[in-house]
């Protein structure tokens, strides 16, 4: 969360020119596979709203082991994702250059919820796989 809030507390500028260097060394390795163009604007959409993604679904699995993993606590978990995403993005109304987005809270709360359903899935699935050994 402090690592949210801290990237969220960044003025446009800032944040625009974290992403773009993150763009930058993507699209880098990319063309250096798939020897192919990729419309820029687009991308740079694409890797700071997956950035979002990736944060929360981190988020998520974190607060789902907080809270001890157990089944019944993915809702809270989920829960409290989604409160901190649009306390973030209430947070970002107050920074300059930045703007506060519903879009940005479903795509946290997206994130996060498709962390916590991974993790509990794999967890199933290597204590299957233990068991039956």
């Amino acid at each position: 969360m402090g690592c949210i809030f801290y990237l969220s507390h960044q003025p446009a500028s800032e944040s625009s020119k974290l992403s773009a260097g993150v763009m930058a060394t993507i699209l880098q390795v990319m063309q250096a596979i798939f020897p192919y163009s990729v419309e820029v604007s687009a991308f740079h959409s694409f890797v700071r709203k997956g950035a979002h993604f990736f944060a929360y679904f981190l988020l998520g699995i974190l607060l789902y082991r907080a809270l001890w993993g157990k089944w019944r606590h993915f809702l809270l978990a989920l829960f409290i994702a989604f409160l901190y995403a649009v306390s973030d993005e209430v947070h970002q109304l107050f920074i300059p250059g930045r703007s506060g987005e519903v879009r940005d809270v479903l795509i946290d709360s997206a994130g996060a919820a498709t962390g916590i359903l991974l993790y509990i899935l794999l967890l199933r699935l290597l204590r299957r796989w233990v068991m039956i050994k």
